[in-house]
């Protein structure tokens, strides 16, 4: 039997062969973690074995366990969510605006409100998740947003409109970073970012199957004296309702924690498992042996002077911006291309099932190559030629030539968890990474305050203006994947330089330190 892996790998933090030299020699008395303290908790023998030798084959049985009996729960829950806010703009296409009274410059105004809301929000998911747990945050969450979803078949006027888009951005926006924290306590690093493409990539799914409701349920109008849209939010609302009620008897709270509910009688895992999936993930990421540490104000003030972190929250910032318009208004744009309300909610399915596809591929080759800068900075450069193409289409283009620039805008490689990915493993410590994700996840929702107000009403049906904007946007993030990854090379670099100047007794003290500095060590490799 061969020792399991001892080290940090590609996606969390690479370190010199010193500090791999710390991991082997440090204290094996964890217990200060969740998955420990909650395993001793139990009766359970301490899940964390400092000298565990496994082989290769019990690892990966240990993952496709996790795979097959957690993370198609997980990916359940964003295919709900996603629907969910999807269904926004399939209500738009079936004339909410003037249901209600008002332009498309409300609905703008209403996006704009949403994405503050949902900002300040994804902190409070973050910290609540440390409190509460996210094994239960996240179907309180879900519960609460089915019935807000719900409440839109009671909207009457603008008020009540813009009050219910501020009570869904409010219950929406802790899900996300909740369920980054989650998954981090069960899967490593190298195994992270895939997964996070099949979470975001599930998204896109979602929206492609809320297009298909949508040309169906829309042409309940009528029903009950109910507009087809409210229709469509009244059924996304108890679908989301029941799956709430399901996932909160179903996830579990750690690898420990996998007898009774809804997952069975049986434990997923044995007692030697249980040891394997916690004892491979914190050797993968040492910062995990404080997995329960609650975050400090010490890890917000290590967040906020780091500018790596501000550059990843500029990416999230930028790319995600053209996004925002196209979103919201896909199903109309379409729709102006002279197809019926019903087709052209069925039209946007295509292209959310070819960017889920083309997501994932990019996502596991850059995986595979350990590489990311370039990955991110290809589905930006995708983007860009998208917008180009509506932009430079001409007026009388049949309507099959704008919707293939359509489907090639809204198919790009949707980069974000890449971002997500990348950010996660070059941030060093449990407490940092907590505020982080739930930066990041701010930062990629607070772009919707300017980004709503891109496709104006004078602007349409064609939106030559915004697509300009669109580009200028796409086109800057391009080069800041590149920036991004060039700073990187160049602190390593800078790091590297400097411990090898370092006496023998220094070289001790920075390995003995790594962990607890975590990127500011100059042990600590970034991944680029």
């Amino acid at each position: 039997m061969q020792p399991g892996p001892s080290t940090p790998t590609s996606l969390m933090a690479h370190r010199h062969s010193a500090l791999d030299e710390l991991d082997s020699k440090s204290n094996g008395a964890w217990t200060d973690t969740q998955t420990a303290t909650q395993t001793v908790s139990s009766g359970e023998p301490d899940a964390y074995v400092e000298g565990l030798d496994y082989t290769k084959e019990e690892e990966a049985k240990v993952v496709r366990i996790l795979d097959t009996r957690l993370f198609p729960w997980i990916l359940l829950t964003t295919f709900v969510l996603n629907m969910d806010r999807t269904n926004h703009s399939n209500a738009i296409s079936d004339n909410l605006p003037a249901d209600l009274g008002f332009t498309i410059n409300t609905v703008n105004t209403g996006t704009a409100i949403y994405g503050v809301a949902f900002s300040i929000f994804c902190f409070s998911g973050a910290v609540m998740a440390k409190i509460v747990g996210p094994a239960r945050w996240i179907p309180i969450l879900m519960f609460a947003w089915g019935l807000v979803t719900m409440a839109h078949a009671l909207i009457k006027d603008k008020a009540g409109y813009l009050t219910v888009r501020v009570f869904i951005a409010i219950t929406e926006g802790g899900v996300i970073p909740a369920t980054l924290i989650y998954l981090g306590g069960f899967y490593k690093g190298t195994e992270l970012s895939t997964r996070l493409g099949w979470f975001w990539g599930v998204q896109a799914i979602a929206s492609a199957v809320s297009g298909l409701m949508a040309s169906g349920l829309l042409q309940l109008r009528g029903r009950s004296g109910l507009e087809g849209w409210k229709w469509l939010f009244l059924v996304d609302g108890i679908i989301t309702i029941v799956v709430a009620v399901i996932i909160w008897f179903y996830l579990p709270k750690n690898v420990a924690s996998t007898k009774g509910g809804l997952r069975g009688f049986n434990p997923w895992f044995t007692p030697r498992q249980v040891q394997i999936a916690v004892t491979r993930v914190i050797r993968d990421d040492l910062s995990k042996r404080e997995y329960e540490k609650r975050v400090t104000r010490a890890d917000f003030v290590d967040a906020a002077t780091d500018l790596g972190l501000w550059g990843h929250l500029l990416l999230s910032n930028v790319t995600l911006t053209p996004t925002n318009p196209l979103g919201t208004y896909l199903p109309t744009v379409i729709k102006s291309f002279h197809f019926n309300v019903f087709v052209s909610n069925a039209l946007t399915a295509p292209p959310y099932v070819l960017q889920c596809i083309f997501m994932v591929i990019v996502i596991r080759h850059s995986d595979k190559v350990r590489e990311r800068g370039f990955h991110g900075a290809f589905g930006s450069a995708w983007q860009l030629v998208g917008w180009i193409l509506l932009r430079t289409m001409p007026d009388k283009a049949s309507r099959g030539v704008k919707y293939f620039g359509a489907v090639v805008v809204a198919s790009w490689p949707y980069n974000h968890p890449l971002n997500i990915g990348w950010m996660s493993e070059n941030t060093g410590s449990i407490g940092k990474r907590t505020v982080a994700s739930g930066a990041v996840i701010f930062a990629a929702n607070i772009y919707q305050v300017w980004a709503s107000q891109i496709y104006q009403a004078d602007d349409a049906p064609l939106f030559k203006r915004g697509n300009s904007i669109n580009i200028a946007f796409a086109g800057f993030a391009t080069i800041m994947w590149v920036v991004q990854k060039y700073y990187y090379r160049r602190l390593n670099r800078k790091n590297g330089r400097a411990y090898a100047a370092l006496n023998e007794e220094a070289k001790a003290q920075e390995d003995r330190e790594a962990e607890k500095k975590g990127n500011r060590s100059l042990t600590f490799r970034f991944t680029t």
